[in-house]
């Protein structure tokens, strides 16, 4: 056929037919062809070269690298979808977003974006001509150079390349409030196997035509991951189409490039496919603006994109297939600087993609590419979603309307921490109405958030039954049963520029473990690039957590994402536990006004005493931790100078449940041994623990020394393993009488106290501490007697949960006495 002339063919699949489209301008598959053949000749550029970039001399072994490192397999087919996108967003000015999933995709991303001209923009260095390639090829996968993956120093990205499974879920959450703009996202067949990428083909479930943004997945089959075939690529065709027919596609099939077919034949079916994707994107839009939308009747596009792994490679090498097998997959020629024949076949095969029909005596793309290269903002590598969106600062409402009033001589009276938190949240979702969403794991009325359901609802693009709650087509709350798909969404959402919440039981946060390190490591990197706009933070609520998972017993029972988190870069991660509902409200309005952040917030849902006024609270969190000098016994204590007095002891604490043993404990200590001088610190900013040399809001050793003393022995009730608070602390100077209690894995179904028993966490273990560590404390008279009844008291109150179900009066009764004179 003749390529700019030849009437397209239609997708594999006669069931697969595209709607006629009205006649427009079209750009010749011609360009389109040279486009990828110049896309293509700058991947394998990248791979291979550090010099002599368009073969003007003989190819010698010193233009190769000495250290090849790169991903060729996926790029061709990459470059393929990125110059067919190209087509059809200058044919249509449908803004479109390219999400590149496949690992190691970057030498396709990075070529494709010089084509578009934003690399040169934004890293003015790599210029636009012959010397500005060499730049580009010789800095890929190059000590001081760039990685071999779409990573943040790549324009157009919004995730890792190699971040196996969350492209399809970043895409949904780009799409979400931003109408008109079309995702384009490529997985890789590899990556289809992955369990967070099954349950991203749902996604279009929390999709509103109107509203929303469209996601065109395109699965690219390429028959093989590193050196294995893939699943998908392996069964019949009549099961592929079911499988997205399944998942509420409809699937266009584009397959060629096998057997050496000319590749003008894929193009044409290539731009087919695309054409029927956009057309059927926009009748659906179309649909749901003239209220004639039904999810089922409407099925979103998919394209099935097969084409040989490395296909235009090398074919053969040493009498080994490579294109079409795993052997494409990284470095098909890997001897090039050892191997004469070796480099000969890298030249043919450079000169293979004809690079003076695609750049001129200076390097330049030739001037026929521009009517393929689309103008501004509409370049998916210049697109402003890729890059922070178009940022619009959350508005944060007050929190004191929803403050609790807990007087100086009312404190302990009983609250709901996140009830209380749920209600100024209903409030954030009204004043964001399409810039904020809630995402969670079908917990967020279990997390005792349900007051935004006043405001919102679950947003539901499947059907509804009469019986539903809380299930609308529109709503600012998505649900689903994936930790991964709710963190993916939110990922996609705010590295588009919005804001949002994710909400998770504590245990079971660790489903995401290895997203968030991507994602702080994304944050890590972007923050080395100039031009990389701020993102909202990604924040997390962790609640029913370790000391209030009782009821479901040792496998909900797990504080251990803390020590996940506290490992990534300092500047990047904040930690925060809350020890009561105004101090959770003060927290959240400091998080959400955060960027380029991860925050995690643990705090407890179940009623539980309150210990600060809502002035009192602010000023806590502003500080990170504090003095509780009410909950002591400190005669003589100067707020203003901690330092000035030293106490017998400290008792610190972190964390909701840990807050209410210690100040059991003080007062314990208050009223049985009132000598006894208590100091009870209270830490809500865990990283204030860590040195100021390693952490922003760390204290330095002076005022660390002020709260915690050099000299006196410090018991510290913590939230989570007892590890991670020596691993913050271990360089301060009074480590060595720092003494932790936190949760030593051991868990069971039984009573909230008997948790803390088995932990020895609670009150009693935690005032026996400080006798057996203050200097001559445990031979003072009475002392002997005392360890006695508190020890009786533990096994009293065991005894008691095992015989009746519940743990005693005694411990569900206890309430705070104010010292007298306070």
């Amino acid at each position: 056929m003749a390529g700019a002339e030849g009437r397209r063919a239609r997708p594999t699949g006669g069931e697969h037919e595209a709607s006629d489209h009205a006649p427009r301008d079209t750009v010749p598959l011609e360009l389109v062809d040279r486009w990828w053949r110049a896309a293509n000749y700058l991947s394998v550029g990248q791979i291979y070269l550090m010099r002599n970039p368009l073969l003007d001399e003989p190819l010698a072994r010193d233009d190769i690298k000495p250290r090849l490192l790169g991903h060729w397999g996926t790029s061709p087919g990459l470059n393929l979808v990125y110059a067919h996108l190209n087509r059809a967003i200058v044919e249509r000015g449908t803004p479109t977003l390219y999400v590149c999933g496949p690992g190691h995709g970057g030498p396709a991303m990075v070529a494709n974006t010089w084509l578009d001209g934003t690399y040169s923009e934004l890293f003015p260095q790599v210029t636009t001509d012959r010397e500005g390639m060499a730049r580009l090829f010789r800095q890929f996968s190059f000590p001081g150079g760039i990685p071999s993956h779409a990573a943040p120093e790549t324009p157009g990205s919004i995730n890792e390349g190699g971040e196996l499974g969350y492209a399809l879920m970043h895409a949904y959450g780009a799409a979400l409030d931003n109408p008109g703009l079309v995702v384009a996202c490529v997985i890789g067949d590899g990556e289809a196997e992955t369990g967070p990428l099954a349950a991203s083909w749902r996604g279009h479930a929390f999709l509103d035509p109107e509203t929303d943004g469209a996601v065109l997945p395109i699965l690219h089959l390429n028959g093989y991951k590193i050196a294995n075939p893939t699943l998908l690529d392996r069964i019949p065709e009549s099961e592929l189409v079911d499988f997205f027919r399944g998942h509420g596609y409809e699937p266009l099939l584009v397959t060629g490039g096998f057997d050496g077919e000319d590749p003008m034949a894929v193009h044409a079916r290539m731009a087919d496919a695309i054409d029927v994707a956009y057309d059927r994107i926009a009748a659906i839009r179309a649909d749901a603006a003239a209220g004639a939308f039904a999810a089922r009747a409407a099925r979103w596009p998919a394209i099935v994109l097969r084409t040989p792994k490395g296909w235009t490679g090398p074919r053969v090498v040493d009498g080994v297939q490579v294109e079409g097998t795993f052997h494409a997959h990284q470095v098909p020629l890997a001897g090039v600087r050892e191997n004469p024949a070796h480099l000969a076949m890298l030249d043919d095969w450079l000169r293979s993609y004809r690079a003076e029909e695609l750049f001129d005596d200076d390097g330049r793309p030739v001037a026929e590419l521009d009517a393929l290269r689309p103008s501004g903002a509409l370049r998916m590598s210049a697109s402003p979603h890729a890059n922070g969106g178009i940022v619009r600062p959350i508005e944060l409402p007050p929190t004191r309307p929803h403050a609790l009033d807990v007087p100086s001589d009312g404190r302990g009276l009983s609250g709901e921490a996140t009830r209380v938190f749920g209600a100024w949240l209903a409030d954030v979702v009204r004043e964001n109405p399409d810039t904020f969403r809630l995402f969670g794991p079908d917990e967020v009325l279990s997390n005792r958030l349900g007051a935004v359901f006043e405001v919102t609802d679950r947003v539901w693009a499947e059907a509804l039954h009469p019986l539903d709650e809380h299930l609308a087509r529109r709503g600012r709350v998505i649900e689903a049963l994936s930790e991964h798909l709710m963190q993916g969404l939110l990922e996609g959402y705010l590295l588009t520029g919005r804001h949002g919440l994710i909400t998770s039981y504590e245990a079971f946060i660790h489903i995401v473990d290895s997203m968030f390190n991507q994602h702080a490591k994304w944050l890590e990197s972007a923050r080395e690039v100039p031009w990389r706009a701020d993102v909202a933070s990604l924040s997390y609520l962790l609640s029913s957590h370790v000391w209030r998972q009782d009821h479901n017993g040792f496998s909900h029972q797990d504080p251990g994402f803390l020590n996940v988190v506290v490992n990534k870069q300092a500047e990047i991660v904040r930690v925060y536990l809350p020890p009561d509902a105004n101090t959770l409200l003060a927290t959240m309005r400091h998080v959400f006004g955060t960027r380029n952040r991860v925050n995690v917030v643990v705090a407890g849902k179940q009623p539980q005493q309150q210990w600060l006024s809502p002035d009192e609270a602010d000023a806590h969190v502003g500080a990170g931790l504090g003095v509780w000098a009410w909950a002591g016994n400190e005669p003589g204590f100067d707020a203003g100078d901690p330092g000035a007095s030293l106490p017998d002891v400290v008792i610190a604490c972190a964390g909701d449940v840990p807050t209410v043993e210690a100040i059991a404990a003080a007062q314990l200590l208050r009223l049985q041994l009132p000598a006894l001088r208590v100091r009870l610190v209270n830490v809500v900013d865990l990283m204030r623990l860590q040195d100021r040399s390693r952490h922003p809001h760390g204290l330095t050793d002076e005022e660390f020394d002020a709260v915690f003393t050099r000299t006196q022995p410090v018991i510290f009730a913590f939230h989570g393993y007892p590890s991670l608070i020596h691993q913050l602390a271990y360089r301060r100077t009074n480590h060595a009488n720092l003494h932790v209690r936190g949760f030593a894995e051991r868990g069971t179904t039984t009573t909230p106290f008997d948790m803390l028993h088995l932990n020895d966490l609670d009150r009693y273990r935690l005032a026996l501490d400080v006798v057996h560590r203050v200097p001559g404390l445990a031979s003072r008279p009475r002392v002997e007697e005392l360890v006695e009844e508190w020890q009786a008291a533990r096994t009293a109150a065991r005894a008691y949960a095992y015989e009746h179900g519940e743990d005693p009066e005694w411990i569900t009764g206890w309430r705070f006495e104010v010292p007298r004179g306070e």
